[in-house]
Protein backbone atom coordinates (compact mmCIF):
# COMPACT_ATOMS: atom_id res chain seq x y z
CA UNK A 1 0.00 0.00 0.00
CA UNK A 2 1.10 3.52 -1.14
CA UNK A 3 1.64 6.15 1.60
CA UNK A 4 -0.79 7.97 0.18
CA UNK A 5 -3.32 5.52 0.62
CA UNK A 6 -2.28 5.35 3.91
CA UNK A 7 -3.42 9.12 4.53
CA UNK A 8 -6.53 8.64 2.63
CA UNK A 9 -7.67 5.90 4.88
CA UNK A 10 -6.84 8.14 7.49
CA UNK A 11 -9.19 11.19 5.87
CA UNK A 12 -6.02 13.58 5.51
CA UNK A 13 -4.82 12.92 1.71
CA UNK A 14 -4.72 16.40 1.22
CA UNK A 15 -1.87 16.90 3.53
CA UNK A 16 0.39 14.69 1.34
CA UNK A 17 2.45 17.44 0.11
CA UNK A 18 3.76 18.09 3.78
CA UNK A 19 5.68 15.17 3.26
CA UNK A 20 9.15 15.33 1.20
CA UNK A 21 8.44 11.83 -0.47
CA UNK A 22 11.94 10.17 -2.19
CA UNK A 23 11.30 8.88 -5.92
CA UNK A 24 9.46 5.64 -5.91
CA UNK A 25 11.44 2.32 -5.64
CA UNK A 26 12.08 0.34 -8.19
CA UNK A 27 10.72 -2.93 -8.89
CA UNK A 28 12.87 -5.96 -9.31
CA UNK A 29 11.91 -6.03 -12.90
CA UNK A 30 13.28 -2.45 -13.27
CA UNK A 31 16.97 -2.75 -15.47
CA UNK A 32 19.75 -0.64 -13.90
CA UNK A 33 22.32 -0.98 -15.76
CA UNK A 34 23.65 -2.64 -18.92
CA UNK A 35 26.62 -4.66 -19.68
CA UNK A 36 28.02 -5.68 -23.06
CA UNK A 37 24.13 -5.93 -24.24
CA UNK A 38 23.09 -7.96 -20.70
CA UNK A 39 20.67 -6.02 -18.56
CA UNK A 40 20.93 -5.90 -15.11
CA UNK A 41 18.05 -5.85 -13.61
CA UNK A 42 17.16 -4.35 -9.64
CA UNK A 43 16.47 -8.22 -8.59
CA UNK A 44 19.91 -9.17 -9.96
CA UNK A 45 22.01 -6.77 -8.33
CA UNK A 46 19.79 -7.41 -4.92
CA UNK A 47 20.66 -11.22 -5.20
CA UNK A 48 24.24 -10.88 -6.01
CA UNK A 49 25.01 -7.79 -3.58
CA UNK A 50 22.87 -8.69 -0.87
CA UNK A 51 25.32 -8.79 1.71
CA UNK A 52 25.83 -5.06 0.77
CA UNK A 53 22.59 -3.96 0.56
CA UNK A 54 20.26 -5.39 3.51
CA UNK A 55 21.86 -3.72 6.40
CA UNK A 56 21.47 -0.44 4.60
CA UNK A 57 17.92 -1.00 3.13
CA UNK A 58 16.70 -2.28 6.59
CA UNK A 59 18.39 0.71 8.23
CA UNK A 60 16.47 3.08 6.32
CA UNK A 61 13.03 1.19 6.37
CA UNK A 62 13.87 1.85 10.48
CA UNK A 63 14.33 5.39 9.60
CA UNK A 64 11.15 5.53 7.31
CA UNK A 65 8.93 3.80 9.45
CA UNK A 66 9.65 5.93 12.41
CA UNK A 67 8.92 9.07 10.61
CA UNK A 68 5.54 7.73 8.98
CA UNK A 69 4.60 7.09 12.32
CA UNK A 70 5.29 10.10 13.76
CA UNK A 71 3.68 12.06 11.10
CA UNK A 72 0.75 9.30 11.40
CA UNK A 73 0.08 10.30 15.28
CA UNK A 74 0.67 13.78 14.37
CA UNK A 75 -2.26 13.61 11.61
CA UNK A 76 -4.37 11.63 14.34
CA UNK A 77 -4.01 14.22 17.41
CA UNK A 78 -4.59 17.10 14.67
CA UNK A 79 -7.98 15.30 13.38
CA UNK A 80 -9.19 14.70 17.34
CA UNK A 81 -8.64 18.33 18.55
CA UNK A 82 -10.63 19.72 15.29
CA UNK A 83 -13.25 17.42 16.11
CA UNK A 84 -13.27 18.52 19.59
CA UNK A 85 -12.58 22.17 18.97
CA UNK A 86 -9.61 22.17 21.41
CA UNK A 87 -6.14 22.71 20.59
CA UNK A 88 -4.05 19.45 20.89
CA UNK A 89 -2.55 20.63 24.18
CA UNK A 90 -6.04 21.12 25.90
CA UNK A 91 -7.10 17.68 23.68
CA UNK A 92 -3.87 15.56 25.35
CA UNK A 93 -4.97 17.39 29.06
CA UNK A 94 -8.49 16.08 28.60
CA UNK A 95 -7.45 12.70 27.64
CA UNK A 96 -3.95 11.88 29.02
CA UNK A 97 -2.10 13.74 31.44
CA UNK A 98 -5.75 14.71 33.53
CA UNK A 99 -5.57 10.86 33.59
CA UNK A 100 -2.48 10.20 35.49
CA UNK A 101 -2.12 9.01 39.32
CA UNK A 102 0.17 10.57 41.08
CA UNK A 103 3.26 8.06 42.63
CA UNK A 104 2.04 7.24 46.22
CA UNK A 105 4.98 7.45 48.84
CA UNK A 106 5.71 3.96 48.91
CA UNK A 107 6.08 3.63 45.43
CA UNK A 108 8.44 6.30 45.47
CA UNK A 109 10.38 4.84 48.29
CA UNK A 110 10.29 1.63 46.28
CA UNK A 111 11.86 2.85 42.96
CA UNK A 112 14.46 4.72 45.31
CA UNK A 113 15.62 1.37 46.45
CA UNK A 114 16.30 0.29 42.82
CA UNK A 115 18.38 2.85 42.04
CA UNK A 116 21.62 2.91 42.37
CA UNK A 117 22.23 5.86 43.94
CA UNK A 118 24.62 7.97 46.88
CA UNK A 119 22.39 10.68 47.08
CA UNK A 120 19.58 10.74 50.14
CA UNK A 121 16.09 10.31 49.39
CA UNK A 122 14.47 13.45 49.94
CA UNK A 123 17.36 14.86 47.53
CA UNK A 124 16.21 12.41 45.25
CA UNK A 125 12.70 12.20 45.94
CA UNK A 126 11.54 15.55 43.53
CA UNK A 127 13.46 13.77 40.31
CA UNK A 128 12.15 10.23 40.82
CA UNK A 129 8.69 11.87 41.18
CA UNK A 130 9.44 13.48 37.38
CA UNK A 131 10.44 10.39 35.80
CA UNK A 132 7.55 8.08 37.05
CA UNK A 133 5.48 10.77 36.10
CA UNK A 134 7.18 11.33 32.44
CA UNK A 135 6.97 7.16 32.03
CA UNK A 136 3.19 7.22 32.87
CA UNK A 137 2.33 10.05 30.60
CA UNK A 138 4.29 8.30 27.45
CA UNK A 139 2.36 5.41 28.49
CA UNK A 140 -0.83 7.35 28.68
CA UNK A 141 -0.14 8.58 25.60
CA UNK A 142 0.83 5.54 23.48
CA UNK A 143 -2.70 3.85 24.63
CA UNK A 144 -4.30 7.45 23.75
CA UNK A 145 -3.08 7.56 20.08
CA UNK A 146 -3.01 3.34 19.89
CA UNK A 147 -6.98 3.94 20.99
CA UNK A 148 -6.86 6.76 18.07
CA UNK A 149 -5.93 4.62 15.47
CA UNK A 150 -8.46 1.84 15.81
CA UNK A 151 -11.04 4.61 15.73
CA UNK A 152 -9.71 6.66 12.31
CA UNK A 153 -8.89 2.71 11.04
CA UNK A 154 -5.49 3.62 10.55
CA UNK A 155 -3.91 0.75 7.68
CA UNK A 156 -0.13 0.56 7.74
CA UNK A 157 1.71 -1.34 5.01
CA UNK A 158 5.10 -0.45 4.50
CA UNK A 159 7.62 -2.55 2.98
CA UNK A 160 10.10 -4.05 5.04
CA UNK A 161 13.63 -5.35 2.65
CA UNK A 162 13.53 -8.55 1.64
CA UNK A 163 15.61 -11.44 0.64
CA UNK A 164 15.12 -14.87 -1.13
CA UNK A 165 16.70 -17.53 1.29
CA UNK A 166 17.23 -21.29 0.54
CA UNK A 167 15.37 -23.33 3.26
CA UNK A 168 15.50 -26.47 1.73
CA UNK A 169 17.25 -28.84 3.96
CA UNK A 170 16.32 -26.80 7.08
CA UNK A 171 14.74 -27.78 9.99
CA UNK A 172 10.85 -26.93 9.82
CA UNK A 173 8.40 -26.99 12.70
CA UNK A 174 4.78 -25.83 10.67
CA UNK A 175 3.56 -26.62 7.23
CA UNK A 176 5.69 -25.73 4.04
CA UNK A 177 2.63 -24.14 2.47
CA UNK A 178 1.65 -22.16 5.49
CA UNK A 179 1.18 -18.60 4.69
CA UNK A 180 3.71 -17.01 7.10
CA UNK A 181 6.89 -18.52 6.70
CA UNK A 182 9.69 -17.17 9.31
CA UNK A 183 13.12 -18.09 8.96
CA UNK A 184 15.71 -17.51 12.20
CA UNK A 185 19.59 -17.38 11.69
CA UNK A 186 20.84 -17.74 15.26
CA UNK A 187 23.89 -18.73 17.54
CA UNK A 188 22.84 -20.94 20.27
CA UNK A 189 25.13 -19.17 22.72
CA UNK A 190 23.62 -16.21 21.63
CA UNK A 191 21.82 -14.65 24.93
CA UNK A 192 19.49 -12.84 22.65
CA UNK A 193 18.64 -15.87 20.80
CA UNK A 194 18.09 -18.15 24.33
CA UNK A 195 15.69 -15.23 25.16
CA UNK A 196 13.33 -14.91 21.77
CA UNK A 197 13.22 -18.61 21.81
CA UNK A 198 10.78 -18.98 24.09
CA UNK A 199 8.89 -15.79 22.37
CA UNK A 200 9.36 -17.59 19.13
CA UNK A 201 6.93 -20.77 21.00
CA UNK A 202 4.47 -18.91 22.01
CA UNK A 203 4.00 -17.78 18.09
CA UNK A 204 4.08 -21.31 17.37
CA UNK A 205 0.95 -22.40 19.71
CA UNK A 206 -1.06 -18.79 19.20
CA UNK A 207 -0.82 -18.96 15.33
CA UNK A 208 -0.81 -23.07 14.45
CA UNK A 209 -0.18 -24.26 11.04
CA UNK A 210 -0.97 -20.53 9.86
CA UNK A 211 2.80 -20.25 10.54
CA UNK A 212 5.88 -22.53 9.98
CA UNK A 213 9.04 -21.97 11.22
CA UNK A 214 12.87 -22.33 10.18
CA UNK A 215 15.59 -22.43 12.02
CA UNK A 216 19.08 -21.82 10.74
CA UNK A 217 22.46 -21.96 12.05
CA UNK A 218 24.92 -18.47 12.27
CA UNK A 219 27.19 -19.26 15.16
CA UNK A 220 29.24 -16.03 15.80
CA UNK A 221 33.38 -15.80 15.73
CA UNK A 222 32.60 -14.60 19.36
CA UNK A 223 31.02 -17.61 20.82
CA UNK A 224 33.97 -20.39 20.75
CA UNK A 225 30.85 -23.17 22.38
CA UNK A 226 28.19 -21.80 19.45
CA UNK A 227 29.46 -24.25 16.20
CA UNK A 228 29.64 -27.24 17.84
CA UNK A 229 26.69 -26.92 19.40
CA UNK A 230 25.22 -26.29 16.22
CA UNK A 231 26.76 -29.40 14.96
CA UNK A 232 25.33 -31.64 18.08
CA UNK A 233 21.76 -30.05 17.13
CA UNK A 234 22.02 -31.26 14.28
CA UNK A 235 23.59 -34.94 14.89
CA UNK A 236 20.57 -35.09 17.38
CA UNK A 237 18.62 -34.44 13.94
CA UNK A 238 19.81 -37.21 12.41
CA UNK A 239 18.42 -39.47 15.16
CA UNK A 240 15.06 -37.65 14.82
CA UNK A 241 15.33 -35.09 17.71
CA UNK A 242 16.75 -31.81 16.58
CA UNK A 243 13.98 -29.67 17.77
CA UNK A 244 13.97 -31.59 21.70
CA UNK A 245 17.89 -31.04 21.09
CA UNK A 246 17.46 -27.24 20.33
CA UNK A 247 15.21 -26.13 22.98
CA UNK A 248 17.49 -27.96 25.51
CA UNK A 249 20.50 -25.78 24.40
CA UNK A 250 18.49 -22.57 24.44
CA UNK A 251 16.92 -23.25 27.63
CA UNK A 252 19.73 -25.01 29.37
CA UNK A 253 22.72 -22.87 27.74
CA UNK A 254 24.80 -25.62 28.59
CA UNK A 255 26.89 -25.63 25.60
CA UNK A 256 30.33 -27.68 26.95
CA UNK A 257 30.88 -31.39 25.29
CA UNK A 258 30.32 -33.31 27.74
CA UNK A 259 26.87 -31.67 28.78
CA UNK A 260 26.12 -32.22 24.72
CA UNK A 261 26.92 -35.71 25.37
CA UNK A 262 24.74 -36.30 28.57
CA UNK A 263 22.06 -34.91 26.72
CA UNK A 264 21.93 -37.29 23.93
CA UNK A 265 21.99 -39.93 26.81
CA UNK A 266 18.58 -37.96 28.14
CA UNK A 267 16.89 -38.25 24.87
CA UNK A 268 18.24 -41.93 24.71
CA UNK A 269 19.64 -41.35 20.94
CA UNK A 270 21.93 -43.60 19.64
CA UNK A 271 24.92 -42.42 21.65
CA UNK A 272 28.08 -44.26 19.62
CA UNK A 273 26.35 -42.90 16.93
CA UNK A 274 25.49 -39.28 18.25
CA UNK A 275 29.30 -39.20 19.78
CA UNK A 276 30.98 -40.29 16.19
CA UNK A 277 28.86 -37.80 14.57
CA UNK A 278 29.80 -35.02 16.71
CA UNK A 279 33.67 -35.83 17.13
CA UNK A 280 33.83 -37.05 13.59
CA UNK A 281 32.37 -33.29 12.42
CA UNK A 282 30.04 -35.13 10.18
CA UNK A 283 27.29 -31.89 10.25
CA UNK A 284 30.46 -29.47 10.36
CA UNK A 285 29.25 -28.41 6.73
CA UNK A 286 26.06 -28.10 7.35
CA UNK A 287 26.42 -25.47 9.50
CA UNK A 288 29.18 -23.95 7.62
CA UNK A 289 27.28 -23.85 4.47
CA UNK A 290 23.88 -21.71 6.51
CA UNK A 291 26.76 -19.44 8.24
CA UNK A 292 27.70 -18.66 4.50
CA UNK A 293 24.40 -18.22 3.51
CA UNK A 294 23.92 -15.59 6.47
CA UNK A 295 27.06 -13.38 5.48
CA UNK A 296 26.21 -13.74 1.61
CA UNK A 297 22.99 -11.97 2.60
CA UNK A 298 24.38 -9.44 4.70
CA UNK A 299 23.75 -10.82 8.45
CA UNK A 300 25.80 -9.43 11.07
CA UNK A 301 24.36 -10.62 14.42
CA UNK A 302 21.54 -12.56 15.50
CA UNK A 303 19.16 -13.41 16.09
CA UNK A 304 17.97 -12.43 12.99
CA UNK A 305 15.04 -13.03 11.13
CA UNK A 306 13.12 -13.10 7.60
CA UNK A 307 9.50 -13.31 8.03
CA UNK A 308 7.85 -14.01 4.40
CA UNK A 309 11.04 -12.90 3.23
CA UNK A 310 10.93 -9.48 5.38
CA UNK A 311 14.06 -8.80 7.26
CA UNK A 312 14.05 -7.72 10.91
CA UNK A 313 16.96 -8.51 13.10
CA UNK A 314 17.85 -8.42 17.16
CA UNK A 315 16.00 -9.84 20.35
CA UNK A 316 12.49 -8.18 18.78
CA UNK A 317 9.87 -10.06 20.99
CA UNK A 318 6.56 -11.78 21.29
CA UNK A 319 4.59 -8.48 20.82
CA UNK A 320 6.56 -7.36 17.27
CA UNK A 321 6.92 -11.19 16.20
CA UNK A 322 3.16 -11.49 16.66
CA UNK A 323 2.47 -8.02 14.91
CA UNK A 324 4.33 -8.62 11.98
CA UNK A 325 2.63 -12.14 11.78
CA UNK A 326 -0.98 -10.57 11.99
CA UNK A 327 0.15 -8.68 9.18
CA UNK A 328 1.42 -11.23 7.12
CA UNK A 329 -2.12 -13.05 7.74
CA UNK A 330 -4.25 -9.98 6.97
CA UNK A 331 -7.22 -11.36 5.06
CA UNK A 332 -6.64 -14.98 5.79
CA UNK A 333 -7.98 -14.02 9.13
CA UNK A 334 -11.20 -14.72 9.03
CA UNK A 335 -13.73 -12.69 11.41
CA UNK A 336 -13.79 -15.12 14.47
CA UNK A 337 -10.16 -15.86 14.35
CA UNK A 338 -9.10 -12.09 14.28
CA UNK A 339 -11.16 -11.98 17.43
CA UNK A 340 -9.71 -14.69 19.09
CA UNK A 341 -6.20 -13.53 18.33
CA UNK A 342 -7.36 -10.12 19.08
CA UNK A 343 -8.87 -11.25 22.88
CA UNK A 344 -5.10 -13.72 23.29
CA UNK A 345 -3.05 -10.35 22.47
CA UNK A 346 -4.82 -8.23 25.01
CA UNK A 347 -4.23 -11.39 27.74
CA UNK A 348 -0.42 -11.45 26.29
CA UNK A 349 -0.05 -7.65 27.15
CA UNK A 350 -1.18 -7.48 30.63
CA UNK A 351 1.46 -10.09 31.66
Amino acid sequence: MSTKRILMTLGIGATLTALSMPAPAQSESDVVAEINGHKVTMEELEHKEAGKLLQAHYKYYVAEKEALEQFIDGELVDLQAKKEGVTTDELFKRHVSSNIPEPTEDQLRFYYEGVQTDEPYESARIHIIDTIHQLRMKKARDAYIAQLKGEYGVVVELSQPSTKVDVADAPRIGPADAPVQIIEFADYECPYCQQVNADIKRVEEQFGNKVSFVYKDFPLPMHPLAEKAAEAARCAGAQGKFWEFHDYLFESKHLQTSFLKEEARTLKLDTDRFDKCLSGGEQTAAVKKDSEEGRRVGLEGTPSFFINGHFMSGNIGFMKLRETVMQELGPALTGKQSAALAQSNQTSEKK
